[in-house]
């Protein structure tokens, strides 16, 4: 009994010890989704999508990441409308001009700050994700380890706080995400990907990881491959299909402009109402309408003279040159001519609005421009 009783505290500190070494090494101080998810109760065989938007009463808590880009802000306002205006969280790592901070919440975001992300997300109780942080085509091309970071690291980061807090995600895709082995013609949702810019790499990387964790972690992730987007809210961004938004501008200024394309480049084209509307549409969908986690949507395909021609007939004076930058004249050669976007229209209705001349009509009218239509309507 004497024995019994001296083991006896020690035999009790060493599975004290052996208990606390045991949570330290099984409790780190921030636990990674990947360890989350690695119990059967996070990785189902059959995963059954939900966000957390789809349990709460109530409107979604959105957060734009990425907001000030040519999209965001557009965005933001559109859902601001939806959902009220405080329930939408524009965020960037550049400060925004005053009618922007002042229209509704903004906040510092760096994607490739997982922590600072993550606290946002938690504090804002955030319940829809949608990722617009990312260097385009030639940009991407100039900086290609920028990309790589911004594009690559900062969506790992977007996924693992998505699968961790159970949100909707929703990143956006590119035709860039295509290459030139590639179909260019009414280019199908399924095809070969081989795309030759870092841009369109860490696309398809986003398209296939974001279908991953919908598949693995049951992560609510949502896609669309955008054509070149038309604005005349914003400035070009850096992309190779921005000379569809430049023109507007100077042929309103100047009566003339200089295309760093050749004037038979054919490039599938979308209005920016369209595009907001497309992304509204796909995330308030139910995901049983759904047959696959990434979609093409498109709305009309031009080339530069087209373009011209159409501008012309509002603006007869106005003239446009060609001067073709080799870098992004070779990124749109790789790049479809058009694509199909037959599965949206029938899976979840997507029905575009705006073609080439209702798309001109509008940017011209908005950038001031006193056009024979736009004094009719």
């Amino acid at each position: 009994m004497l024995v019994v009783r001296m083991l006896r505290p020690i035999v009790g500190g060493m599975v004290r010890t052996l208990a606390c070494r045991s949570c330290t090494a099984i409790l780190p101080p921030v636990l990674p989704v990947r360890v989350l998810s690695s119990s059967p109760v996070q990785t189902p065989t059959d995963a059954h999508f939900h966000s957390a938007s789809s349990s709460e009463t109530g409107p979604p808590r959105v957060l734009i990441t990425g907001g000030l880009g040519q999209l965001g802000m557009g965005l933001a306002n559109l859902l601001r409308n939806r959902f009220g205006k405080d329930n939408v969280i524009l965020s960037d790592i550049k400060k925004p001009p005053s009618h922007v901070f002042c229209s509704g919440p903004f906040v510092y975001a760096d994607v490739l700050d997982r922590q600072n992300l993550r606290e946002i997300v938690v504090n804002n109780r955030v319940t829809w994700l949608l990722h617009y942080s990312a260097l385009l085509s030639a940009a991407g091309e100039a900086n290609v380890s920028l990309a790589r970071a911004v594009n690559i690291t900062g969506l790992h980061n977007v996924l693992d706080i998505a699968a961790e807090h159970n949100l909707r995600l929703f990143v956006p895709s590119t035709i860039g995400a295509f290459g030139p082995t590639s179909p260019r013609n009414r280019t199908p949702d399924l095809s070969v990907q081989r795309p030759r810019t870092i841009y369109g790499v860490s696309k398809v990387h986003a398209e296939l990881m974001g279908e991953y964790y919908c598949h693995r972690y049951g992560l609510d992730f949502r896609c669309l491959r955008y054509p070149g987007v038309i604005s005349a809210d914003s400035q070009p961004g850096g992309g190779t299909t921005d000379y569809a938004v430049q023109i507007f501008h100077d042929a309103v200024k100047r009566g003339k402009f200089e295309c760093n394309l050749r004037p038979s480049t054919r490039l599938p084209m979308m209005y920016v109402d369209d595009c907001l509307r497309a992304t509204l549409e796909v995330m308030e969908a139910p995901a049983e309408s759904f047959s696959m986690r990434t979609y093409n949507v498109t709305a009309m395909s031009f080339t530069p003279d087209e373009l011209a021609q159409e501008i012309a007939k509002h603006v007869p004076e106005f003239r446009i040159t060609y001067c073709v930058d080799p870098v992004r004249q070779a990124i749109a050669d790789s790049w479809p001519v058009s694509l199909d976007d037959s599965m949206a229209r029938k899976d979840w209705g997507w029905k575009h609005d705006f073609d080439l001349p209702e798309l001109v009509t509008t940017m011209l009218s908005l950038h001031g421009c006193d056009t024979r239509i736009a004094q009719a309507n």
